[in-house]
């Protein structure tokens, strides 16, 4: 149940709540990945999916414990140690993706935002990352996987890798298009990840 709130809470603070502040304050909407087939819109499509499969994944666990050994479970990594430290990235992910959007404040997009004009962040979590947020998602799926050890959460943990490192790519291409230079000697100081 622990776990079902959390991800509620988590989806409520990084997506909605942020995306409100943003659109309060600015009156964009955040929410860019378009309807059209393209990559971008693709890659929209694919986290959505990513999304729904783990409220599907933790709610079986929370609510429908009997339905668990469907999702395939890896018992012999079930264990205090590994549910420890999965809570431990998850909390640590929270606060990383918070403070890299907080730090991206009015430039802070989901997607690729053509249409608005931002500045390019390079300071804070940026300065050692240029995906900080990227990153924080990546530790909460892990987190995620070593509490509930299954094929699914394993699943969650590929497939988000995978449209993760798809969309900083493209993102990469809009940003060396965008500030071209400044991107570029940006690129030189910051690696991808760490």
């Amino acid at each position: 149940m622990y776990l079902f709130m959390y991800l509620i809470v988590y989806f409520l603070l990084v997506f909605v709540l942020r995306s409100l502040l943003l659109w309060k304050k600015t009156g964009i909407n955040p929410l860019t990945f378009n309807k059209t087939d393209d990559a971008h819109g693709y890659n929209g499509k694919i986290f959505s999916i990513i999304s729904f499969l783990e409220l599907i994944v933790v709610s079986i666990y929370a609510f429908k414990i009997e339905w668990y050994k469907y999702l395939l479970p890896f018992w012999y990594l079930e264990n205090d140690t590994l549910s420890k430290v999965g809570w431990g990235f998850l909390i640590i992910s929270l606060i990383v993706v918070w403070i890299a959007q907080s730090q991206m404040a009015n430039s802070w997009r989901i997607g690729i935002d053509e249409k608005n004009k931002t500045i390019l962040i390079t300071k804070g979590l940026f300065s050692i990352s240029r995906n900080p947020i990227f990153l924080g998602i990546i530790i909460a799926n892990i987190g995620l996987f070593l509490l509930i050890p299954n094929a699914f959460t394993l699943l969650v943990i590929s497939l988000s890798t995978t449209s993760i490192n798809t969309q900083i790519r493209l993102e990469e291409a809009f940003l060396k298009r965008e500030f071209e230079n400044e991107y570029l000697e940006y690129l030189k100081k910051v690696r991808r990840w760490i």
